[in-house]
């Protein structure tokens, strides 16, 4: 009898990878929409300032509070997730991300209440972060933990897409809002409009969370009595090596995809002249590049391994560092587009197995917080200041500087994959 009710044969294989990708793409969706308005809307909205570079600066420091409080997220949901259970935390996760973002569509600006605007913002801008924080390890380890052992890469791939998927939808939002309204009209509240319509994303990816039930490792784990008091306390104690090299390989997988992003966006729109319509429609065409290539990595590391083929990709973003700003710079429309779409094809490859690859350094009583905990510490090393960085670099040296930032970066996380053991956990 008791075999009818086992929670290992519930979940069907549309139901795993579909939870893990329609959770991971909400919750990126979310993400990057406050990546573009912060580029867009915010400067002027809620930083005005009589120099624009200032105005640009401050509003990307509120986008850099969300890597800060992902992981506080991790560590939180985390703790749960390996003590509760996958599914629940990755339930609540959705749920903060999800109000804290229908919030930000909501808020006034500074003209209207002052200073308490930013402050409002940069609330719910952290309350993104948390949630984004507990969402990405548990879709993660929804996929891998339902996986056969030769398949761990491919499944652990569709909870990555929904980087790609959110950020097209959240790219292409934006650009049909301004293509459809003046530009007043856009400032005025045709921002507001994506902020409030994921509340009807989240509210299918809740259906489809709770249609989920817990993963075989999870269950397997309970029974054999392998969790632990405080899984925070026993990764510092027991696997401290694979969470600070686990970190730092991560890195550069932040900075390249923020700076072919955030920071390339802010830049050619400032001080290149290309109008944000024309530089948001070559950014999303470079995605398509990036939404290709996440599933052939996946299926190359499945065959290779998946530190090896980190290494291997973390050394061409090293090289790819030394000709950035020879193609950024090269003021053709073409060999920008050409620049955008090797950088967002790199990023496909390093993004595609390092979800798998993070989660194998880690037993299943403290997956949850480790493989969570080094991808949201390698967010604030390598992405939270990243645009901050790269625009100071820009304007008091070249853009050449830029690009050895990138390579300085991959060389740190290409001696992190080489120290890291090869030894994979029991599943």
């Amino acid at each position: 009898m008791k075999d009818n009710t086992n929670p290992k044969k519930e979940n069907s294989l549309k139901h795993v990878l579909f939870g893990s990708l329609i959770g991971t793409t909400i919750e990126f969706f979310d993400f990057y929409i406050y990546a573009n308005a912060a580029v867009l809307v915010f400067p002027q909205l809620f930083f005005p300032s009589s120099d624009s570079t200032n105005s640009v600066l401050l509003s990307l420091a509120t986008f850099s509070i969300a890597f800060l409080s992902r992981p506080l997220g991790s560590a939180v949901f985390g703790h749960y997730g390996d003590k509760v259970g996958r599914k629940t935390t990755l339930v609540i996760a959705l749920l903060t991300m999800g109000i804290s973002t229908v919030s930000i569509g909501f808020l006034p600006s500074y003209a209207s209440i002052g200073i308490a605007a930013p402050l409002l913002l940069m609330l719910c801008r952290f309350g993104q972060g948390v949630g984004l924080g507990g969402e990405w390890g548990g879709a993660v380890l929804l996929a891998i933990e339902n996986a056969p052992p030769n398949k761990r890469a491919w499944y652990g791939m569709f909870p990555q897409l929904g980087a790609p998927i959110g950020l097209l939808l959240s790219g292409g939002t934006f650009l049909i809002l301004t293509d459809t309204m003046s530009s007043q009209d856009f400032l005025d509240y045709g921002w507001r409009i994506p902020f409030i319509a994921s509340s009807l994303l989240v509210l299918l990816g809740f259906y489809i969370r709770l249609k989920i039930t817990e993963t075989p490792a999870f269950e397997n784990a309970k029974k054999e009595k392998e969790e632990v008091k405080i899984p925070f306390f026993t990764l510092i104690k027991f696997y401290k090596n694979q969470l600070i090299f686990g970190t730092f390989a991560a890195i550069t997988t932040f900075l390249v995809f923020y700076l072919m992003t955030v920071f390339t966006l802010s830049w050619a729109t400032s001080d290149l002249g290309y109008s944000k319509r024309d530089f948001l429609l070559m950014q999303l065409f470079s995605v398509l590049f990036f939404a290709l290539f996440i599933p052939v990595s996946a299926l190359i590391a499945d065959r290779i391994g998946r530190r090896k083929m980190l290494i291997y990709t973390t050394i061409a973003i090293a090289l790819f560092g030394f000709v950035f700003s020879l193609f950024l710079n090269s003021g053709n429309p073409l060999l920008v587009t050409f620049f955008l779409c090797v950088g967002m094809a790199l990023m496909g490859f390093t993004y595609g197995p390092l979800g798998t690859f993070l989660s194998e350094l880690f037993p299943t009583s403290v997956r949850y917080s480790g493989t969570s905990l080094a991808f949201n510490m390698a967010g604030i090393i390598g992405a939270a200041f990243a645009p901050m960085i790269a625009i100071w670099l820009a304007t008091h040296y070249s853009l050449t500087y830029v690009g050895f930032y990138l390579s300085a970066a991959a060389c740190i996380s290409l001696f992190s994959l080489l120290m890291i053991s090869k030894e994979e956990h029991k599943f």
